[in-house]
């Protein structure tokens, strides 16, 4: 059989180890998973679901000739509903686990590890189950959408990796979970995030853990450079005279745009995500620098960007290196694409709640190989990781090549300023949104 395990024998060395078939037995026993010897055991279940998701979710009916074996879809979709997702949890923990005792030393930035955090979403089929659990986006009338789930992931800066992720209804915020994902930073890594994760006590529970945060600045953040200018203090005074005045004090000036400045805590800013007794907790003012600087790279929507950041030293962490850090957190939005349009996970087939999620990590185990695939042809050709082409690297893994093949990888050229216009060429077809259930609209055509 055309297995998984296959696959990651070329790697001895490295955490795919984590996905051959006797450390798979192992994590279903560890899950108190027992089973018979029989065809669709659930190491080969396992290793035919990998199988299926890296040929782009393929159907069963194509799973049984890529495999060689003969199974119905029926008996292949039940021997799946019989692993625990625990299973496929701890398959996960353990690969992430095992890449993090070797984190390349090459993707560091000024010594630090860097990790991203960002919210995606996904959808899948139309069953009440599903419905429940996750919702569908709103202006869509019953029985004509799709059910949608918020996916909140960390990536890895330097190799790209899922290292955790969360999955939560359709109108899930970005920081209601964030802090689940805490546990798996370590004192001196840094985190870069969008303004949806710019708040004070969010800062302050990094602090706490020593790990350092980049984050753009919330819109409704005032924001002011003027060295010794007044500053508001939150549930004192009224708001009518402060309009306009940031809530923070200010301590000195870095540059023009840069400057240190304590942030004070908001007695009535309570987030829904945090408990009284947490937000009492708190500090009532954490020290943080500010700072903003032009983009005049053409086709960027953003023209002027607000950075906060717990790197204080402007020495060494300086305004361009902070501005090229933050822009490399976009490199995120590529892996969601790479993950959900490229190997077909923008739709999960599974009608289950539980289904869904073993196929979501599927595809997060899939998806982390590939991009081991990748670190390892980068480091055969010295070039970064991102310019190695990810479909290729795909491609590669489908055919089970020779590991010195890596050096046949495409390697991308850097293009940081190619601009492209946000249109389609192609015409969709010209067919009518659906309006009614379509058992309605069936019932109308007879």
């Amino acid at each position: 059989m055309r297995s998984i395990s296959n696959i990651v024998r070329q790697f001895k060395n490295d955490w795919p180890r984590e996905l051959t078939a006797e450390s798979i037995a192992d994590a279903c026993r560890q899950c108190d998973m027992s089973w018979i010897n029989s065809m669709l055991d659930p190491v080969t279940t396992i290793q035919l679901f990998l199988l299926q998701i890296l040929h782009g979710n393929t159907a069963i009916v194509e799973l049984r000739h890529l495999s060689g074996m003969r199974f119905t879809a029926a008996a292949y979709c039940k021997a799946r509903m019989r692993i625990n997702l625990e299973v496929f949890e701890l398959l996960l923990r353990r690969c992430v686990e095992a890449f993090c005792n070797r984190l390349p030393e090459d993707g560091l930035w000024y010594s630090h590890q860097v990790f991203f955090v960002d919210g995606s979403s996904f959808s899948m089929a139309d069953t009440p189950s599903l419905q429940n659990q996750f919702g569908q986006p709103s202006g869509q009338r019953p029985g004509c959408g799709f059910p949608v789930a918020h996916w909140l992931v960390m990536m890895h800066m330097g190799s790209g990796m899922i290292m955790r992720m969360l999955t939560s209804p359709m109108r899930t915020h970005d920081m209601k979970r964030t802090v689940e994902l805490h546990p798996d930073l370590s004192a001196g890594n840094v985190l870069v995030a969008d303004r949806a994760f710019c708040s004070f006590p969010h800062l302050c529970l990094l602090m706490e853990r020593g790990v350092e945060a980049v984050v753009r600045v919330h819109q409704m953040v005032i924001v002011d450079f003027t060295p010794g200018r007044a500053h508001a203090t939150p549930g004192k005074g009224k708001s009518k005279n402060r309009k306009g005045w940031p809530r923070s004090r200010w301590l000195r000036s870095l540059g023009i745009k840069d400057q240190v400045v304590k942030w004070l805590k908001n007695p009535q800013s309570k987030p829904a995500w945090m408990s009284q007794a947490q937000f009492d907790a708190l500090p009532d003012e954490i020290t943080v620098r500010e700072l903003r600087y032009r983009v005049n790279q053409k086709g960027f929507r953003s023209k002027e960007i607000t950075l906060v950041t717990t790197l204080l030293d402007s020495s060494v962490y300086t305004l361009p290196e902070l501005a090229k850090l933050f822009r490399k957190r976009w490199e995120i939005e590529t892996n969601f694409r790479h993950v959900k349009t490229t190997m077909g996970m923008e739709v999960l087939k599974c009608k289950t709640v539980e289904g869904v999620l073993r196929e979501l990590h599927a595809f997060a185990l899939v998806y982390n190989l590939i991009r081991q695939v990748m670190l390892k042809a980068a480091g055969q050709q010295a070039v970064d990781v991102n310019r190695i082409s990810f479909i290729d690297a795909l491609r590669w893994m489908k055919s089970a090549a020779m590991a010195d093949c890596l050096l046949l990888l495409i390697v991308l050229p850097e293009r940081p300023d190619r601009v492209e216009p946000r249109v389609k060429k192609r015409r969709p077809k010209n067919y009518r949104l659906m309006r009614k259930p379509r058992a309605e609209l069936k019932q109308a055509l007879k």
